[in-house]
């Protein structure tokens, strides 16, 4: 569980003590300011502690009530369903006061559970088996859902680290009877089950991914508060209404159109109000677009699809112009200079005659080299071969016609004719 920029290794991860940013080590960390700060008194000191399950998914506070000191990273066992779980320390000190007031869990809850031990060796092994298993249960379980025909959908399965007691969570868009589902999972896992719901902006945070901004999701890095979005937030900052693109990878709105709203909201407190329409001599103006970042309103004429910029102050002079009830003659939209250095375009260059084959003609020149020479190759081993085929078949003429062979060679003798 080493961080993977600082190259240390160690089974504790990089032990930065909260400075790690890099999310190697855990998911929405949390940067311990409180560090090196002094304690005034020692049996005042928190004895809280955050740990982390399954990389930053899921993290409780638990209660050390054992001499030992933990740091971040620690492998410690903590009490679970009857029996034990195992988690990792994400933070400890002053800082965990201050995040279970955030997230409002009294410290002095006695329903919150206590720390065991250190981790050993053979807690390790056994958390580890544990979570082997997890993948397949996940397959499963979404089987088992579909043949009973359950309108759900199981996202993530959790297993204590001693394998008595599984969390399904699962997302549905209406209430689910699990009842007799419950009863399937507990024969077919042999273990205690415990299902919980959560929504689709949970489920996105668990499975993780790369937004289109091209960074890691928020919900899945650091967003923990989930705020509702709707598409009035779009509006106020001039964005086109295009599901696709305003929506993330949970299928909701993207929770980052809030992020700036707040701006846009100041912004256009400096635009009057009730200035949708304004009269002018060729006919009502609708407004279009509010341009924050140069304080101009956008208009466009009937029967028109020219778009006119005017300034604040000249809006609000029609527009008192038309309470009177005068008409003034023209817009008088503003023209817009745009601030970029327009790059000189290149004239047209007749260039016939100007650019050189000699590349293409030296590659067609090998090609045909290589062509001939693999066709003299070929005409070379075809000649020897032919010679005594052609022998062959001599013979062969000569062994079916007998009579024309020709008659055998006599010597000369003298005084016989």
């Amino acid at each position: 569980m080493g961080c993977g920029n600082c190259g240390t290794g160690k089974p504790n991860g990089c032990k930065s003590n909260g400075g790690c940013s890099t999310g190697g080590c855990n998911r929405l960390n949390v940067h311990d300011w409180l560090l090196n700060m002094p304690v005034a008194d020692v049996m005042d000191e928190c004895k809280m502690i955050e740990v982390s399950f399954n990389h930053g998914s899921r993290k409780d506070f638990y209660r050390n009530t054992t001499l030992q000191h933990f740091e971040k990273g620690d492998m410690i066992c903590v009490e679970g369903v009857s029996g034990f779980d195992l988690g990792e320390v994400s933070l400890t000190g002053e800082i965990v006061r201050l995040q279970m007031k955030k997230k409002g869990v009294e410290e002095t809850d006695p329903e919150i559970k206590k720390v065991l031990r250190r981790a050993t060796d053979r807690d390790i092994d056994t958390w580890r088996h544990s979570k082997s298993r997890e993948k397949e249960a996940l397959i499963r379980s979404r089987a088992i859902a579909k043949q009973l025909k359950l309108e759900m959908k199981v996202s993530e399965v959790e297993i204590q680290a001693d394998s008595r007691k599984a969390t399904f969570f699962y997302i549905a868009d209406g209430r689910v009877d699990f009842r007799e589902l419950i009863k399937v999972y507990a024969s077919e896992f042999k273990l205690k089950v415990e299902m919980r719901q959560i929504g689709a902006r949970q489920e996105s945070a668990k499975v993780g991914g790369i937004g289109s901004c091209g960074r890691e999701l928020c919900c899945a890095t650091w967003l923990s508060d989930f705020k509702s979005v709707n598409t009035t937030a779009a509006r106020y900052q001039n964005l086109s209404i295009n599901q696709t693109k305003l929506s993330g990878q949970c299928g909701r709105l993207k929770c980052c159109l809030n992020y700036e709203l707040d701006t846009y909201l100041d912004a256009l407190q400096h635009f009057p109000d009730n200035c949708d329409t304004i009269q002018v001599a060729k006919g009502t103006a609708l407004l279009i677009k509010k341009d924050i970042f140069k304080n101009l309103m956008w208009y466009v004429l009937p029967e028109s699809n020219k778009q006119y910029p005017l300034t604040i102050e000249r809006v609000r002079k029609i527009k008192s112009l038309n309470i009177q009830g005068v008409i003034p003659e023209e817009l008088e939209a503003v023209e817009i200079t745009s601030s970029k250095i327009k790059e000189a375009e290149p004239e047209f260059v007749e260039l016939v005659g100007h650019i050189s084959l000699r590349s293409l003609e030296k590659t067609e020149k090998k090609r045909k080299q290589k062509q001939q020479q693999s066709q003299h190759k070929q005409q070379k081993q075809q000649r020897p071969q032919q010679a005594p085929q052609s022998q062959k078949g001599q013979q062969q003429q000569n062994r079916s016609n007998p009579g024309q062979q020709r008659p055998p060679h006599r010597p000369f003798q003298p005084g016989k004719k």
